[in-house]
């Protein structure tokens, strides 16, 4: 599902909202979950799971057409877990 897709399935749920304030919403929800993980903060929905970000140290990796060694900074990455009642929903 597109976030366009979204915003158009939870108008046609709530026909007393106009298009573009659920557009707004789904924004701003968006929005503020990628400002906490920016800042290094956990952001937990329950019943749905987790974000954070993890970190991947420097490495040695290799360049697959040459393959030559090449040095990979350090980096930070969004990682999900789904909590236990969405995987209980999705496995039944």
């Amino acid at each position: 599902m597109t976030k366009s897709e979204l915003i158009q399935h939870l108008a046609e749920m709530n026909p007393h909202l106009y298009q573009r304030d659920v557009e707004r919403i789904v924004s701003t929800i968006f929005d503020e979950i990628t400002d906490a993980l920016s800042r290094g903060d956990r952001v937990e929905l329950r019943g749905f799971g987790a974000f954070s970000v993890k970190r991947r140290g420097p490495r040695v990796g290799r360049n697959p057409r040459t393959g030559a060694a090449v040095e990979v900074g350090e980096k930070f990455i969004p990682f999900f877990k789904a909590g236990k009642e969405l995987r209980e929903r999705i496995n039944n």
